[in-house]
């Protein structure tokens, strides 16, 4: 049973920072095409953030977070870390790790993701 758990969110101040991290189990980690962060602020639409290739290590970030986020893999865990800097009130969303074994994705399509985490909420305060 594939199961993607999350960790690591909380309450900062505007320009702190924050890892969270996505643990996986139930599948060899590699075989997983492309794992990545989604999030989803009240009365919005759930949006992508940043995703990464776990076997090829190519990452992917949508704009608002370029500079700011840096998502990379630790394989020897199973787990994948979204380190969060120069945080804003923007920023302020239910955060979810997602899971594809699927080939050829549109990475940023929420669709294309087999397995999901619980969400861990990130507040930023101004």
């Amino acid at each position: 049973q594939v199961q993607l758990v999350e960790s690591g969110g909380g309450l900062v101040q505007a320009g702190g920072s924050l890892r969270l991290s996505c643990a996986a189990s139930g599948r060899t980690f590699s075989s997983y095409t492309m794992m990545g962060w989604f999030r989803q602020a009240p009365g919005k639409e759930r949006e992508f953030v940043a995703a990464i290739t776990p076997s090829a290590f190519r990452t992917y970030y949508t704009d608002s977070v370029k500079g700011r986020f840096i998502l990379f893999k630790v394989s020897a865990k199973n787990t994948v870390y979204l380190q969060m800097n120069s945080l804003t009130p923007e920023d302020t969303a239910v955060y979810y790790c997602a899971a594809t074994t699927k080939n050829g994705i549109t990475v940023a399509n929420a669709l294309m993701y087999d397995y999901w985490g619980q969400g861990t909420q990130v507040t930023v305060s101004s």
